[in-house]
């Protein structure tokens, strides 16, 4: 800015007045001025770097996830959530992110038989756990009895929460076969495979479904409960 400002006043002067061309770096310089000081942050970091002043380096990690009966060897971030290694380092988009705040159980997936929320946990956590989704719930061209139960009873609207829906409930179903009670389990020394509604509902209150196809979710749950009982 001083060497356009120095050249400026050297072609006022030797003209005798303003020229257009010392009019526009004078301009120039002026309007730069007020950018100088923003050029860098107050960590010497470039606007728009992805380190953060405070915040550590990425650590990169090598590991092996076994997803759907296949091992994923990879390296990724450690803070990486496991919904993200599943969708984006996998390709197995199946799993939805919804909230992704552990609120609405569109990325249910099960991690030996229970089933979790993989927004609330990191990848790093699961390595030698055998993890199933959505895509590894079906024998090849056969589904599975609560993807045939929810297609039989229309489950679903949108079907974005269906992924979901259906790995909760193949995870509740286990739970309740195991004699896990839920709130509204009226006998805590009976075991029941076959649930109510009421339990049914009770028991999968942790997805939601914003198309509100609840009944037709309930009853697709309802007749793989009776059919496994």
């Amino acid at each position: 800015m001083t060497r356009s400002l120095n050249v400026s006043n050297s072609a006022v002067a030797k003209s005798g007045g303003l020229s257009r061309r010392a009019m526009v770096q004078v301009s120039t310089a002026i309007a730069a001025a007020p950018l100088v000081g923003c050029a860098t942050s107050p960590s010497g970091n470039m606007p728009g770097s992805d380190t953060v002043e405070g915040e550590p380096n990425p650590v990169m990690m090598r590991m092996n996830l076994q997803v759907n009966g296949v091992a994923y060897p990879l390296t990724i971030d450690g803070r990486t959530s496991l919904l993200d290694a599943l969708r984006e380092n996998m390709n197995l988009k199946g799993s939805k992110k919804g909230c992704d705040h552990g609120q609405c159980g569109a990325c249910t997936v099960l991690v030996d038989g229970k089933r979790i929320n993989s927004c609330l946990t990191l990848a790093v956590m699961h390595e030698g756990q055998a993890i199933t989704t959505i895509e590894g719930l079906s024998n090849g061209e056969a589904l599975h009895p609560m993807q045939t139960a929810f297609i039989k009873h229309d489950g679903f609207q949108c079907g974005y929460c269906t992924p979901g829906q259906i790995c909760s409930s193949v995870g509740m179903l286990a739970e309740a076969k195991s004699g896990m009670p839920s709130h509204v389990t009226q006998d805590l020394q009976v075991a029941t495979s076959v649930l109510t509604d009421d339990e049914i509902r009770e028991r999968m209150s942790g997805n939601i479904c914003r198309c509100s196809a609840y009944p037709n979710i309930v009853a697709a749950i309802r007749d793989v409960s009776g059919a496994a009982a």
